[in-house]
């Protein structure tokens, strides 16, 4: 499960050792680290990691499919937690050490910057190839980080994206040995912690207020096939 630490003015929150999918627990885990980060005062930044082979693979589509019935309350968990990470009140970099995937990899284009392992690992949409159709809500968000070309390519092809592909279509901010991800990251946060505020999130509240507006619609759920 996800674990909050904190190093000097830089939180870490690390989302896990497994797969870190979608859980509603899982979710719920890093939503109360998110409260214990925006109740801090002063300066501070977050960091965004895992440990292991998966920065995050995405939904949690075992548990969605035996429990369509929560199907729509789940949706919109999904999408708050991207509007929230979207619009936090100071800045935040995802490293990503391993596979990062489907939802996994909206999440991290919800941070401010990523930086990525350059010789393994791939970020990835592949709802084209698994028959599920993005959600307005993540179809904004991912157009709303990306650009126009890069949009279409991932979320039309499902291409996996490594490192040096990834840095070069301008989905990650730098590709850097294993060992040099989660101290990159560190490195960027620290230099940007005297940026928290609520001046950095009127910034970033109204730069994606049409993002934001369309994460956080209510009923939303996802169709297979």
């Amino acid at each position: 499960m996800p674990t909050l630490d904190r190093q000097d003015d830089v939180f870490v929150l690390d989302l896990g050792d497994t797969e870190n999918r979608f859980h509603p627990d899982w979710i719920a885990s890093v939503n109360a680290a998110l409260d214990e980060v925006e109740k801090a005062e002063g300066a501070r930044a977050l960091v965004t990691a895992a440990t292991g082979k998966f920065f995050s693979n995405g939904l949690d589509l075992e548990w969605l499919s035996g429990n369509l019935d929560r199907m729509s309350d789940y949706v919109t968990g999904v999408q708050e937690l991207f509007a929230r990470t979207l619009s936090l009140p100071l800045i935040t970099v995802a490293a990503l050490q391993g596979h990062t995937f489907a939802a996994g990899a909206m999440l991290s284009l919800a941070h401010d910057f990523r930086v990525m392992r350059a010789d393994r690992g791939f970020w990835c949409l592949p709802e084209a190839d698994i028959n599920i159709p993005f959600t307005p809500g993540m179809s904004a968000l991912i157009q709303a980080r990306l650009t126009p070309r890069t949009a279409h390519e991932a979320m039309t092809t499902a291409r996996r994206y490594g490192g040096h592909d990834a840095l070069a279509a301008g989905i990650v901010d730098r590709a850097v040995d294993e060992d040099a991800v989660r101290p990159t990251a560190l490195e960027i946060a620290r230099a940007n912690t005297g940026k928290a505020g609520p001046t950095l999130g009127t910034i970033k509240t109204r730069m994606y207020a049409s993002v934001l507006d369309v994460l956080r619609e209510k009923d939303i759920s996802i169709s297979f096939g």
